[in-house]
């Protein structure tokens, strides 16, 4: 248990470091994009690679926020549960999540897989778009071990750390 949750600390530590890059190169080709349509030159594209970006900019925090308890939660009802109902629950919560983000990331794992097999391209610059698909599945997969380790916590009774 314990070499599972370095490997997840290490796997979203990697994927945020890479999500913030990601960031920083969304803002720069959006602002520059914005900068010279003022000069009536701008990115052609643009529009397209940002929205790549974006997307992995999601997927890879998906994992970590999941790490950091850093989404909304309502538990106006669930407060008020013993201690003991309140980790059963858990567990099954983040049992099934987990199970449901294993299945999604299956899914855009195969569809990158059709994607890159059948040699499609990006709609406007007609560039190979699969490296993004699998990074997306990439942070899917991070999120999934991460509600693994989660449901084995909740399991073994351990705080969240």
């Amino acid at each position: 248990m314990k070499y599972l949750v370095r490997l997840n600390n290490f796997l979203n530590k990697i994927m945020i470091i890479l999500g913030g890059i990601s960031v920083l190169c969304l803002m720069t080709l959006a602002t520059g994009n914005v900068v010279l349509r003022i000069f009536q030159a701008p990115f052609g594209g643009a529009y397209e690679i940002v929205s790549f970006i974006g997307a992995m900019v999601i997927a890879f925090a998906l994992g970590y926020t999941q790490k950091m308890k850093n989404h909304i939660v309502v538990d106006i009802l669930t407060e008020k549960f013993p201690k003991k109902l309140h980790r059963v629950l858990d567990a099954v919560n983040y049992f099934v999540t987990m199970i449901f983000f294993g299945l999604i990331t299956w899914q855009i794992l195969a569809y990158a897989l059709k994607v890159q097999q059948t040699g499609e391209l990006s709609e406007t610059l007609k560039i190979i778009y699969y490296p993004f698909v699998y990074s997306v599945s990439a942070g899917f997969a991070v999120l999934t071990l991460t509600l693994l380790v989660d449901f084995l916590n909740s399991l073994l009774g351990k705080e969240e750390n």
